[in-house]
């Protein structure tokens, strides 16, 4: 079949993941062609295979993903709207469950619930947040404090109400569609891990590349 009129759309993306050792087109990206055969043709092209006890990245250069479509649609044009460089990471699903992970899932966040508060308990003791509402106690009422008060439950209260709005989440419910600030960092330290990852496997010439 002539595919010398046919032009394949890749949108590739900058970091994928997959969870079979074997690599293909469609796992990069999305492809579109207004024939369904090239299109399936190139979907299905076989670009990595994972090896086991290798390494679990790998880089892929989008020359080289246009050279293997080229070779196997001859006459076929490639536009690509997206990366120029692929990390691919194979994980492995299996390896991710069982107790082990769930050990590892609450060791997490044990350390961050008793690192979190233990940081707030400090930065407060650091600024004597409790001399601070004892004076402002007495210079309204002109009597000294008797302990904790409305003001120190006020304060708690809205530091937990403010926590919560500040993240954008309550249990498992967003409050709004916005992503949360965490979100932002997490997405801006991947897009950096991903550049230096790529950048470093290209330095080392590991990047599978044309000729």
């Amino acid at each position: 079949m002539s595919t010398s009129n046919a032009t394949i759309y890749l949108k590739a993306e900058q970091n994928v993941e997959v969870q079979t050792p074997e690599v293909c087109v469609k796992d990069i990206g999305k492809l579109t062609c207004s024939d369904p055969h090239v299109l399936a043709k190139a979907k299905s092209l076989r670009l990595w295979q994972f090896q086991e006890g290798a390494r679990k990245r790998q880089i892929i250069s989008i020359l080289r993903v246009i050279e293997e479509i080229e070779k196997a649609c001859p006459g076929a044009s490639v536009e690509n709207l997206g990366e120029t460089d692929v990390l691919v990471e194979w994980i492995d699903v299996d390896r991710h469950k069982g107790f082990v992970q769930w050990c590892k899932l609450a060791f997490v966040s044990l350390v961050s619930f008793f690192g979190t508060a233990f940081t707030i308990m400090a930065f407060h003791n650091d600024i004597g947040i409790n001399d601070v509402f004892s004076k402002l106690y007495e210079m309204v009422t002109g009597l000294p404090s008797d302990g904790y008060g409305v003001l120190e439950l006020s304060y708690s209260v809205g530091l937990a109400v403010g926590i919560i709005v500040f993240f954008n989440h309550i249990g498992g419910r967003r409050l709004t569609k916005d992503p949360t600030p965490i979100e932002v960092e997490m997405r801006i330290y991947e897009e950096d891990v991903n550049k230096a990852l790529i950048a470093t496997a290209d330095r080392e010439g590991k990047t599978i590349d044309v000729s």
